[in-house]
């Protein structure tokens, strides 16, 4: 499902309008259906007090049908239309005209003076203050409103999106001046803002709403923005009848050190429950025992160090490399991976503490092999790209650097960032806050060694490792419950997670 900045969704609207070809008000009213029908399906006691705040625009005049929409059903509505310099948009105006058309609906339209209703935990505030063409925050009398919204203990739902909330980019806006809504209903398509963890405070959960914009127009219009769901599944490639171990890749895993030897074992459970055809393990001599015994599909490499990783090692017979894992951060660990970096010649992914090898050493990104990945969460991304201020501005650095690196960058966190060198992003759309737990990414760069070993190339390893990565971590979730699950937990549900795809491509 594509992502378009708010200028796009306009240019959707308009490209509507004119090829379906539906009047602009008509539109409106479409789009005032649907989001009627699911605030009432969501509350569909009609003794339920609403509340609703319109401002003088579109997203005014969407909040305005749906209120007479709702009294049509037998709801009681009190409105607010804010109207300050006494200028309402034209759909706006006529919705405006059609309230009085219907009973059940105390109206106010507000000029100057503001004399604020009461708000009780049994309301429900309808906001359709302003939509996503706002460009700046808001100030003057509707902050004050959204402040007022806020303090109270009404239930909030939001028009498209919370007033106050920009549509991308939310850096220099004002956090108090944002409506903090409990549920947001999206017309049509999601905004980029809602996928930044900052801004769940004020979009809640998010639903999206059907309005029949063009999807000719929406097929042929670009964006760098997408949210990958099950279509991924179309990715997978399926496996020959008469295909053996040779056909799936060798890979090589350099992770663990003394005290860590459990990253080495959940990566490469990650590895091997995701097909890699052979999997060897690089570990210091004290780990060897407890991965040979933990993963007896593996097979072991020793470091020369006892407890470490010292030096690097030759990757000329593997088809791909991954690199991190608990390996810690000792100065001569540091050296070692800065130096397979630099002499390997086979895709990486490299994760963890190589990635913060890599910040302290940046020269050394410029020696990624190429198709390579890397996998920071967002304080990792930090250490390579400097300090960013928000979510939106940490993934526009992820963006510079898989162009700049030629590798992809798997930005870690709820919806997953997968950015390709072309600025592309594909956020994820499976998993939950249960793999929010230590060695859920050990998994995560297990599954992306082995479909990179299996001949995946990097963008494509990326969207796929990440999709069934969280899609394990969702069955876990149904079997375990999210609190008490493990990244084992994860590597365990990975057969049925790949199952599940199999069964969505056939």
């Amino acid at each position: 499902m594509k992502i378009f900045p708010t200028s796009g969704i306009r240019q959707l609207d308009a490209y509507t309008i004119e090829h379906e070809p539906i009047a602009s008000i008509d539109l409106m009213e479409r789009a005032a259906r649907a989001l009627a029908d699911a605030i009432m399906e969501q509350w569909p006691d009609t003794e339920t007090p609403f509340t609703v705040f319109a401002g003088p625009g579109n997203n005014g005049g969407d909040a305005l049908a749906v209120a007479r929409l709702m009294a049509g059903q037998g709801y009681r509505l009190e409105v607010f239309l804010f109207n300050p310099q006494g200028k309402l948009s034209e759909d706006c105006a006529v919705n405006r005209e059609r309230l009085f058309e219907v009973e059940g609906i105390t109206f106010h339209e507000i000029s100057t003076q503001f004399a604020p209703p009461t708000l009780t935990a049994d309301h429900v505030v309808v906001d359709g203050l302003f939509g996503s063409g706002l460009n700046k925050p808001l100030g003057g009398g509707f902050a004050a409103v959204v402040k007022y919204i806020n303090a109270s203990p009404a239930h909030v739902v939001a028009i498209d999106v919370p007033s106050g909330l920009m549509g991308e980019d939310n850096t220099y806006n004002i956090a108090a001046h944002i409506v903090r809504a409990d549920l947001t209903l999206s017309l049509q398509l999601p905004k980029l803002a809602f996928l930044f963890a900052e801004n769940e405070a004020y979009v809640g959960e998010w639903r999206l709403l059907d309005i029949g914009l063009s999807e000719e127009a929406i097929d042929e219009t670009e964006t760098d923005f997408e949210l990958a769901d099950d279509e991924v599944a179309s990715l997978l490639r399926p496996r020959g009848r008469f295909a053996h171990k040779g056909n799936f890749g060798r890979a090589l895993l350099i992770a663990g050190s003394q005290g860590m030897a459990g990253a080495s074992i959940l990566s490469a459970r990650g590895c091997l429950r995701s097909g890699a055809g052979l999997l060897t393990v690089h570990v210091p001599f004290c780990n060897n025992f407890m991965v040979q015994s933990s993963v007896p599909e593996a097979m072991t490499e020793l470091d020369y160090s006892e407890t470490r990783f010292s030096e690097p090692t030759d990757t000329d017979d593997y088809q791909a490399v991954g690199i991190g894992p608990g390996l810690g951060r000792d100065p001569q660990t540091v050296d070692a991976v800065l130096e397979q970096i630099r002499t390997c010649q086979t895709p990486m992914v490299v994760d963890a503490d190589a990635l913060n090898a890599l910040g302290e050493h940046r020269s050394g990104l410029n020696d990624l092999p190429e198709g390579s990945i890397l996998t920071p969460h967002p304080k990792e991304l930090e250490r390579l790209v400097g300090k960013c201020h928000n979510s939106y501005e940490r993934l526009m650095k992820a963006r510079e650097l898989a162009q700049n690196t030629g590798a992809h960058i798997v930005l870690k966190g709820s919806y997953t960032a997968v950015v390709s060198p072309t600025g592309r992003c594909w956020f994820n759309t499976t998993g939950n806050p249960g793999m929010a737990t230590g060695g859920s990414g050990d998994v995560l760069t297990g599954v992306l060694l082995a479909l990179l070993a299996q001949g995946y190339d990097a963008g494509m390893a990326a969207r796929l490792g990440v999709y069934v990565h969280g899609l394990a971590g969702d069955i876990a979730a149904r079997k375990q419950g999210r609190t008490g699950m493990t990244a084992g937990d994860i590597a365990t549900c990975l057969p049925l997670a790949w199952k599940l795809l199999e069964e969505k491509d056939e």
